[in-house]
């Protein structure tokens, strides 16, 4: 699945469907416009040019999203390198906001509570799971 920014300068090609996407009530997600797929880094292809952002109001921000450096729009996340150390280079976010809904029928979303979220442990979900139909 091949996914792209409003301008189509960056296109973000993925070997599959997410298992499911987070779409996350947290500052940064919520103003980034994202909602989340998670994948391993070498199921996840980016053409084109990104800019990076992390958060300066974490001491050891643990994502650093990508926008678009033509349209702004907010294309993935990759860990950094502090998440790197403590926990592998394992996982990457792509905003499946980019993808074509159609693409992603019975795909659930959750909707977490990052807002609450503590920073440890599970995360508490503002509402119920819905399957993309």
């Amino acid at each position: 699945m091949t996914l792209s920014c409003l301008c189509g300068h960056v296109h973000v090609t993925v070997d599959r469907r997410p298992e499911f996407i987070n779409e996350c009530n947290c500052t940064l997600c919520s103003k980034a416009g994202a909602r989340w797929g998670y994948f391993p880094p070498s199921e996840v292809s980016i053409e084109g040019s990104t800019r990076g952002y992390c958060r300066a109001d974490k001491e050891d921000p643990n994502a650093e999203v990508h926008f678009c450096a033509e349209c702004g729009s907010t294309t993935h996340f990759v860990l950094t390198k502090g998440a790197v150390s403590k926990f592998g280079n394992t996982l990457m976010g792509v905003n499946m906001w980019l993808a074509d809904e159609r693409d992603l029928c019975g795909v659930e979303v959750r909707y977490p509570d990052g807002q609450a979220w503590s920073g440890v442990g599970g995360f508490g979900y503002i509402r119920e799971a819905r399957i993309i139909s």
